[in-house]
């Protein structure tokens, strides 16, 4: 994700303060949304266009950084956000891996995201690394920062539905590509040795990003302090905690964690096929069956979808109450043609490598998983060369 920038001043009012005017245009905003869920009939999607709302707000209220955290992490030694990543994952797995152990939560049947080893993942997060550092955002935060009125995400949402829908179509192209099965490692070490591994992987990760910021920089950045719960800013750690409780609430209320990028290519299939450009059903990678369940349900009925919109709609609530909603049309080309290409990357990456920062990255290391471990490993060195690319596109 990007930290966003968005104009210190809004036909809202000022930041940190809270007129009535922002509190009513954000309840409103609200209160259509929870409106339009509750329309769904399902109590099920309404939950989770709720925790999507909350997602959202966390999000911006702490421009929760994860395309930028690298980024200022790779050229300047700064860690804070990659820090907040650590926090949020060690909070993630100690809520999942024993509920994963189960297998339920409240009666209710749970499965994590664990997903086979592969070329593909290496691939997919690679481009996905490059995409995330031009396009200004990974998948998360182009949602929110849309949600919050940056125009320029809405560029980089429309490239990365594209990019996502390419790559369902070309799935024949990578899907052969070399893969070694999924490795859950408490199903492998057991669910004890899981726990303190992932401790030791956290704590030393943790202790390492702390001394090499000191060493660069002189200091280390707190993620902790005081912050705003309505108008933010919130400091990174109560966004860290916020999304690995909320991340779990999906698990609990949907039976998997939280997704994003398979509604993209959803969406852009959905598209082409109203448009009479395709019939996407007969696509190899529709054919998968649940795939192709959702594709032939309506998109108010698929729980991504749903959550994928609160976010935004969350995002938007945030920017309202923090008086930072203030859309601007003033866009360098290069800032374009970065949003562009940059999304066409981390929507076709996050295909070819089933999942993006947050299903494969979040979902996958709270769930366990060996391959999230795999999609980060092949993403950092893709944004350390997105990094060096920015320039190309007048982006510093």
């Amino acid at each position: 994700m990007s930290l966003v920038t968005l104009a210190p001043k809004s036909a809202f009012g000022t930041p940190g303060t809270l007129p009535a005017a922002r509190l009513a245009a954000a309840g409103l905003v609200a209160a259509v949304v929870v409106g339009a869920l509750t329309a769904t009939g399902s109590g099920r999607l309404v939950l989770l266009g709720a925790i999507g709302l909350a997602m959202g707000l966390a999000l911006y209220h702490a421009a929760f950084g994860f395309s930028h955290g690298y980024r200022v992490f790779l050229a300047e030694g700064r860690t804070a956000h990659v820090r907040a990543q650590i926090l949020m994952l060690a909070a993630a797995v100690l809520l999942f891996l024993p509920a994963l152990a189960l297998g339920e939560v409240l009666g209710r049947p749970v499965r994590g995201f664990v997903f086979p080893l592969g070329l593909g993942v290496v691939i997919g997060a690679f481009a996905f690394g490059i995409g995330m550092q031009i396009a200004g955002g990974c998948v998360s935060g182009t949602l929110y920062t849309a949600g919050g009125g940056s125009l320029r995400m809405w560029i980089t949402l429309a490239s990365a539905v594209a990019g996502a829908t390419l790559a369902a179509l070309a799935s024949p192209l990578w899907e052969g590509l070399p893969q070694w099965p999924a490795v859950s490692l408490p199903a492998m070490l057991g669910l004890g040795p899981a726990l303190l591994l992932h401790a030791a992987l956290f704590a030393g990760a943790y202790a390492g990003l702390a001394a090499l910021e000191r060493r660069r920089t002189g200091g280390v950045e707190s993620i902790g302090g005081r912050g705003r719960w309505l108008t933010g800013p919130w400091p990174y750690a109560w966004a860290a905690l916020a999304l690995a409780v909320l991340n779990f609430a999906t698990l609990v209320v949907a039976g998997r964690p939280w997704g994003v990028t398979q509604a993209f290519a959803l969406w852009g299939s959905k598209a082409v096929e109203a448009a009479g450009l395709a019939d996407p059903v007969f696509w190899a990678f529709w054919e998968e069956p649940t795939r192709v369940e959702a594709l032939m349900r309506p998109l108010a009925a698929d729980a991504t979808t749903i959550m994928n919109l609160a976010v935004m709609a969350g995002a938007l609530v945030a920017a309202l109450l923090a008086g930072r909603f203030a859309p601007s049309l003033r866009m360098p080309v290069g800032a374009v043609l970065g949003s562009v290409a940059g999304g066409l990357l981390i929507g076709a990456g996050a295909i070819v490598a089933t999942g993006c920062n947050i299903s494969a990255f979040f979902s996958g290391i709270a769930s366990g998983s060996l391959h999230g471990w795999l999609w980060i490993a092949a993403a950092l060195p893709g944004a350390w060369l997105g990094v060096k690319i920015r320039p190309l596109f007048g982006l510093t």
